[in-house]
Formats: structure tokens, C-alpha cells, sequence
């Protein structure tokens, strides 16, 4: 049986390098993705870890860097931590930020899911919800409506 893969694509008022820093810089992920941050070091090779703002303790989901090139390109082994281990649980993301006009084109390819599984129903509902107050909030200042906990201007 092949893997399910979730493609969601948007268009943003905005820059390449905004449109990386807005993914993963903790202090801005923050305020568009439900008080979360994305930690890492973002090399090649390195931890990544989505937990709460808060208390790192809260690690909803973990995984390695796969692919890192600033502005443009980042990809990333997915799973929530009691899954990790599991390479049937294990799926990858991948971010393409392109130019486009003025703006940028953000493509975002969740590949290699488990059929049928929690992740891919949640990240069906979740990404279209994140990414939609990722844009909003690079593009108005404010995120969507319950997924932020404060309010602070995206980067200039």
C-alpha cells in the first residue's frame, strides 16, 4: 500500500527570508502555532523538536533535519515522540519557499504517512489552520483567531 502525502500550497505577501525566520525562529513560530516552538539548530543531521513555548517538556513532535538550505528549503522526519521509533510512523515535511512576483509561494509536501492514521487526520485539519495564521499574521500582523496566545509583529 503506498503512503499518503498532504500538499498544501499558499501564496504570501512577503519575503523568502521571513517566510524561513517565521518557521523557524522559536520566538516567531510562537505566535501563529498554538504557543509552540520549533526547536533546533537547523544543520543537517540535528534534533528538531515542536513543544510548547512555555515548557519545553511538551514535545508534541520530534524528529532530524533532513535537508537545510536557507531561505529556500528545509525537510524534516516527522513523528510524535512515543512514535518515533517506528519507521512506519515516522513521515517527512518539506518546505519549499519560493519567489513569486512579489511575494512568496509556500509549498508544504507532508509525505510518506501512515495510511489512515491519527497523524494524517490531524495534520489534514492542522496544517491548513497553521499556515493559514502563519500568512495572516507575516502578512497583518495578527495571527488567525485562537492560535495565539500574544500579540507581536511579524518581523520587519
Amino acid at each position: 500500500m503506498s503512503r499518503p502525502s498532504f500538499i498544501y500550497v499558499t501564496y504570501i505577501n512577503s519575503t523568502p527570508e521571513k517566510v524561513w525566520q517565521a518557521l523557524t525562529d522559536p520566538a516567531f513560530t510562537r505566535k501563529y502555532w498554538f504557543n509552540h516552538r520549533n526547536a533546533s539548530d537547523w544543520q543537517v543531521g540535528s534534533e528538531w523538536r515542536h513543544e510548547d513555548y512555555d515548557d519545553a517538556g511538551l514535545v508534541d513532535i520530534i524528529g532530524h533535519v533532513v535537508e537545510s538550505s536557507p531561505p529556500r528549503h528545509l525537510v524534516l522526519t516527522w513523528a510524535s515522540p512515543k512514535d518515533a521509533k517506528d519507521p512506519d510512523k515516522v513521515s517527512r515535511v518539506t518546505f519549499d519557499i519560493e519567489t513569486h512576483g512579489d511575494g512568496v509561494r509556500l509549498t508544504v509536501t507532508h509525505a510518506e504517512l501512515e495510511p489512515d492514521s491519527p497523524m494524517l487526520s490531524g495534520i489534514s485539519r492542522g496544517w491548513p489552520l497553521v499556515l493559514s495564521s502563519l500568512k495572516t499574521w507575516l502578512e497583518t500582523g495578527e495571527p488567525l483567531a485562537g492560535t495565539s496566545k500574544s500579540k507581536t509583529r511579524p518581523p520587519e
